[in-house]
Order: structure tokens, then C-alpha cells, then sequence
């Protein structure tokens, strides 16, 4: 097993302790996606060098979408990128209204080195890094600050290229935030980041003084996302990696909303074959009912043509290149593995290593996998957390406190409603009780 330092091996603990997902650390939990890593890394490195890519992720709920997207978010900032997670709703975060999603995309920025929102952060590198490259240049002083942000503001013209000619009002933005910081100006260069940011309600006086107007809509979005791209690779994060989750909402949309969703999202994606995206990693995540079914993809036929994957009766043999992969979910197997490997992180830790891999085996692991899956109805799909939690909460923390305990005779599984998510209580009432399940 991978070397783990104490503080994060407590972090994760904790995590599973309070049934949640861990911050870090999902590439302890990556079971099954071996057939998916190499050909999502191969996009990544694609991507970090100047490509782009597009990958849909179906899978029934419970099934590890949310999972597999954070773990390869993991991925893309260990190799320098930036990442977002954008969860796609009917009221918060429409996709048909695309100025809202770039909102919660800078909103939820971030990098290894900075949590959400790393917008602001990521602005001030990018400034950083082009004085520096204006002073290496050795034709301006550092002490002459006139001649420097004249050099930054022309450099930024540079970078920016054909976006100042199609979206001059990013450039005119970044350009009044830089002058706004060189001055001390500070209200103004709020102003001007949350403006940049596609945030509404900005203060009129701060748009004046980079004399941009009115705020972001649903045709410069895919502009504005343009020149952040352009701002990350100055910065130093080579690409982007952007996550909507959960886009089979949708399907509960007004027809005329949807119809304008579908559309957007195959904008994006003949954009990002077009190559105006450079460095942008596209994910989107939702059921297979959103991607066959009547109120989801096939209603806008160009997009069902461009996501359409066969997918054979064998799952062994999908092609992670396809433009649409599928998640089948756990199975009583997968569930054993996964209880094998937070064993291990546990024990290797653990003063009591030895008596809990001697007390909760391969064989105990499955016997109290098909327990908490039984007490939510057999579905092994969706009991991944509650078996997480009651493993190291129930077992492995009670067989390292007490040495006279042993999981087969002293401890039986219970499951409460209330300690089930929405999904989760549905599986459970598929069970004789639906209050309190003793198995």
C-alpha cells in the first residue's frame, strides 16, 4: 500500500467517520477503475500540454460518478492543473444559462495550493508572472512602475491575442485590476475580480475605471471561460479540468429551458473540438436515463450523435477512449476490496495492526459487507458510505480501544433511519423495517 504520513491518514479516518468523503486521499479508495486510469491520464497530459477533451460518465446513482470526477480531480491538480466542480441544478446552476455556470466555476476554483474560491489567488499569480517576464526581459526597471505596467498592459494584449479582439472587455477588465492592485486601489480591484469572475451587482464605479459595462451574459461566458484558460496557463496551471455533476436535472427542466441546456453543452463540445478551449478537460456526469432516455440527450439529435457509445454486453471491454464511459457501481466484491484497503490504511497506523488483521479478515470484511447491504435492501451500490462508517467507527476503532473485543460475537450491525441519506433510505425501505434494521 501506498505510504500514507499520520496527518493524512487521520484526515481520512475522520472523514469516513463522519460518513463523509475525504478532502484528499481518494486514490486509497480507487477500486475498480483500473480499465478508466491510463486513458484518463493520457487526456489529463493531453490536456496540460495544450489539447482539450470532452468525457461523459454515466452510472446509475450510487454508482461512484461524483467519486470518480473528485478522484481525477486529485490527478489533475497533482499535475499542476486547476480544477472546478460545478453541480448542475434546476434553480442554482442551470446549464442553459451559461454566465451562471462560469459564476460557480470561479466560485469553486481551485489548485493544489488553494482551496475555493482560488480565482483571486489565481489573478495574482498570473500579475506576478507577468512583471516577471516583463523584467526578465531587461528593458524595464523594476523601480520605474509607469514603464512597467505599461509593459505588463501590453504584454497582456500579447497573451491574450484574438480573445481582446472578440471578448475586449476580459482583457479591459484584467487590465483595470492590474492597475487597480500596482495603486492600492483596493475597492476597485474587488470590483474588478468579482467582475472577471462573473459575479453580477458590481459596483458601478469599479467597471468604470476599466471602462467595461453591464454584466457577463450567456454569449460572452464561453469568452470569459476562454481568457481564464488563458490566465491559468500564465499563472502556471496548465489546463482546467471542469466538472459538471449531476446533469440529468435536466430532465426536470421546462422544455424550452432544456431544449437551450442541450444546446449549450453541444456548444462546449464543438468548441473544445474546434480547439478554442486549449488546455480544458470537459467532464460531465448523469444517469443512463439522461443519455437514453426521451427527456435527456436524444432530444437534441446533434448532441446524441456526438455522445453516442455502443457498450457491449461485457463492461470488460469498453473503451475508455469513447466520448461516454459507463460506471457500473460496486459490486459485494469491490465492497470487500474497498473494506481491504481502509483496513490496511488503519492498521498500518494502528498500535492494535496485528489483532486487527487477525480479527477482521477477508472473510469478516465480506460477511459485514453483505450485512450493511442487506439492511438497504440488497443494493450494493449505494452502501459504500454506511459500510465505510460503521467499519471504522463500529470495528476498527472498537477492536484498537478494547482488546478483549471481537467483531464476530460482540458486535452486530444496526441500521437507523436516522443515519441514512435520502438514497440510502430508500434502498432500506425495500427491507422488512424501514425505522431500525437489525441484521
Amino acid at each position: 500500500m501506498t505510504t500514507v504520513s499520520p496527518a493524512r491518514r487521520r484526515a481520512v479516518l475522520a472523514a469516513l467517520r463522519r460518513g463523509t468523503v475525504p478532502e484528499s486521499g481518494l486514490d486509497l479508495f480507487a477500486v475498480g477503475l483500473d480499465g478508466l486510469t491510463p486513458t484518463l491520464d493520457e487526456e489529463l497530459s493531453a490536456c496540460a500540454a495544450g489539447a482539450a477533451e470532452f468525457k461523459a460518465v454515466r452510472g446509475e446513482y450510487g454508482a461512484g460518478k461524483t467519486f470518480l470526477a473528485r478522484w481525477l480531480a486529485e490527478r489533475a491538480k497533482a499535475s499542476g492543473m486547476a480544477v472546478s466542480e460545478v453541480q448542475i441544478s434546476e434553480t442554482e446552476t442551470p446549464l442553459h444559462r451559461l454566465e451562471t455556470v462560469y459564476r460557480r466555476l470561479c466560485e469553486n476554483l481551485t489548485t493544489a495550493a488553494a482551496p475555493p474560491s482560488a480565482f483571486r489567488a489565481v489573478l495574482d499569480s498570473w500579475l506576478f508572472a507577468l512583471e516577471e517576464d516583463v523584467l526578465a526581459e531587461g528593458e524595464v526597471d523594476a523601480s520605474d512602475a509607469q514603464r512597467l505596467g505599461s509593459a505588463v498592459d501590453d504584454l497582456v494584449e500579447l497573451r491574450l491575442g484574438g480573445l481582446a479582439r472578440t471578448t475586449p472587455g476580459y482583457a479591459a477588465g484584467l487590465r483595470g485590476y492590474r492597475r487597480a492592485v500596482a495603486e492600492g486601489d483596493t475597492d476597485t480591484a474587488d470590483g474588478l475580480a468579482a467582475w472577471l469572475a462573473g459575479q453580477p451587482h458590481v459596483a458601478s464605479s469599479a467597471k468604470r475605471a476599466a471602462a467595461v459595462k453591464g454584466d457577463i451574459d450567456h454569449f460572452q461566458a464561453l469568452g470569459f471561460l476562454q481568457g481564464l484558460l488563458t490566465v491559468l496557463r500564465d499563472a502556471g496551471h496548465p489546463g482546467l479540468l471542469l466538472v459538471l455533476d449531476e446533469v440529468e436535472t435536466l430532465q426536470r427542466v421546462r422544455s424550452d429551458a432544456r431544449a437551450k441546456a442541450l444546446n449549450a453543452l453541444r456548444q462546449l463540445i464543438d468548441e473544445i473540438d474546434k480547439g478554442r478551449f486549449p488546455g480544458l478537460y470537459l467532464m460531465v456526469t448523469g444517469t443512463p436515463a439522461f443519455f437514453d432516455g426521451r427527456q435527456g440527450v436524444q432530444l437534441l439529435p446533434p448532441l446524441a450523435d456526438r455522445l453516442h457509445t455502443d457498450f457491449g454486453a461485457d463492461n470488460r471491454f469498453d473503451n475508455a477512449r469513447a466520448p461516454q464511459v459507463r460506471l457500473t457501481g460496486f459490486t459485494l466484491d469491490r465492497l470487500v476490496e474497498l473494506g481491504g484497503r481502509v483496513r490496511a490504511l488503519y492498521a498500518n497506523g494502528s498500535p492494535a495492526g496485528q489483532r486487527i488483521m487477525d480479527l477482521v479478515d477477508d472473510a469478516y470484511l465480506r460477511d459485514f459487507a453483505t450485512s450493511v447491504a442487506g439492511g438497504l435492501g440488497g443494493r450494493v451500490g449505494v452502501a459504500p458510505r454506511l459500510f465505510l462508517r460503521k467499519l471504522v467507527l463500529n470495528v476498527l476503532d472498537t477492536v484498537e480501544l478494547h482488546p478483549d473485543f471481537d467483531p464476530r460475537g460482540d458486535y452486530t450491525v444496526a441500521i437507523e433511519r436516522a443515519e441514512l441519506t435520502s438514497t440510502e433510505r430508500e434502498a432500506a425501505a425495500t427491507s422488512a423495517d424501514d425505522i431500525d434494521l437489525d441484521v
